[in-house]
């Protein structure tokens, strides 16, 4: 008997409160790293009306501008104008921060990280910067190998995003929610169902100022210049029984940190799978790459994204755990739902034998201490927005795909010989 339900995913442009924090947080991580490979970074942002706060505890030797880094990026993403109740110029940056903690930074000095090969034994040395459980997921619903809810979500604000700076659309302001609801029918996506875009916006659009025709208006713009753009390249789309909502409430004149508060780390669902897939609680943004919140979740999801790839299974996800201090991860498990094209089991022994799980290892096969010059500066913060996984317009380490072959020959060996 079929099983028909519906699942429905959330993103936010980059222009969210909480957004802006993780790309402060992110931009001070990305100028930290820049002169410093070895900085500790746990970066955290709040803000609200004309201010914003940076804390947390960071050691560096770094010399940066935390006050001009916060006011580059807010004009970045659009707030230059008093008329937002928050401006790049004239909000107060308070900066409160310490160093970190000697207790978890004993548990990773004990080896030399900059280096950029490290020995086995260096490897074993240098243990997690924290205890926690990390996830990975990867599915062959769309070309990006993530599930098409959160998928298409981001696809919308991004292009939220690209048609206000653009000029495109220019009565709409920076702040702004996507959500989108698929149908399923036996675990595989068979419709569009809802599409709900709340987007900030000027009070008046050209001459027409009643409410109710800005509402129209706007509803007409990002329909055909927001939502049909983001099912170019995919089989599935809107059709004559999908719903399309925007601003529900009836307007969103007032939004961003004037609107409500914002602070790192609130949208994770968001940054990953979009409640797809299970999540260990941590957050990434304003985190250096020896927090395996955010190292050994990238780590998760190239198991996963690589399993799919080579077909071994239509969804995997990967869960990794660790104690801080501890360089091996305490638990590996590999769950395929059922559509595995070789046992659990199997899979849990090639991941073990073909992937680095060790945070220096997995620091030095993604480079995540490096910021790579000819990205001007730019790493971190480029994923603080729109998602950490399945990001085309990136090229980024733990998307590649570079193990799937090499997976399915070792499937295809252990086959032949059985």
């Amino acid at each position: 008997m079929s099983r028909r339900y519906f699942f429905t995913s959330e993103s936010v442009t980059e222009g969210h409160p909480d957004k802006i924090c993780d790309q402060i947080s992110d931009t001070i991580l990305d100028a930290l790293l820049t002169q410093d490979p070895a900085s500790r970074v746990a970066a955290e942002v709040v803000v609200n009306t004309g201010l914003v706060l940076i804390t947390g505890e960071i050691t560096s030797k770094a010399q940066v501008n935390y006050i001009e880094l916060a006011r580059q990026k807010i004009a970045e993403i659009g707030y230059t104008g008093a008329e937002n109740g928050f401006s790049s110029n004239s909000c107060a940056v308070l900066v409160a921060l310490d160093a970190q903690s000697p207790d978890i930074a004993q548990g990773v000095d004990t080896a030399q990280e900059s280096r950029e090969q490290l020995s086995q034994e260096a490897l074993d040395a240098i243990g997690a910067g924290d205890q926690g459980i990390m996830f990975g997921f990867a599915c062959n619903e769309t070309p990006e190998f993530m599930p098409l809810p959160i998928c298409l979500a981001h696809r919308v604000s991004r292009r939220l995003t690209t048609v206000r700076k653009t000029g495109q659309l220019p009565y709409l302001r920076p702040d702004g929610k996507t959500q989108v609801t698929i149908a399923y029918e036996d675990d595989r996506p068979v419709g569009i169902d809802t599409i709900l875009i709340s987007t900030q916006h000027t009070a008046a659009i050209g001459d027409i100022s009643d409410e109710a025709a800005v509402q129209a208006k706007i509803q007409e713009d990002l329909w055909e210049l927001v939502v049909q753009p983001c099912f170019a390249d995919l089989d599935i789309h809107p059709d004559e029984n999908t719903r399309f909502l925007v601003n529900p409430t009836g307007k969103f004149v007032i939004g961003g940190p004037q609107g409500d508060s914002g602070l790192t780390g609130r949208k994770i669902i968001i940054d990953t799978y979009g409640g797809y897939s299970r999540h260990g609680g941590g957050a990434f943004s304003g985190k250096d790459p020896t927090k395996v919140d955010r190292s050994a979740a990238y780590a998760a999801r190239h198991v996963a994204k690589n399993i799919v790839a080579a077909g071994l299974a239509d969804k995997c996800e990967v869960q990794l755990s660790y104690a801080i201090g501890v360089a091996r991860p305490v638990s590996i498990m590999i769950e395929t739902f059922g559509t595995g094209k070789i046992s659990d089991e199997r899979l849990l022994e090639l991941v073990k034998e073909n992937f680095e799980l060790r945070p220096a290892g997995i620091i030095q096969t993604f480079g995540l201490r490096n910021v790579p010059s000819e990205r001007g500066g730019r790493f971190y913060q480029d994923v603080a927005a729109y998602g950490h996984f399945g990001r085309p317009d990136l090229d980024l380490p733990w998307e590649q795909t570079d193990k799937a072959t090499l997976l399915k020959e070792a499937a295809l060996s252990v086959s032949a010989v059985g």
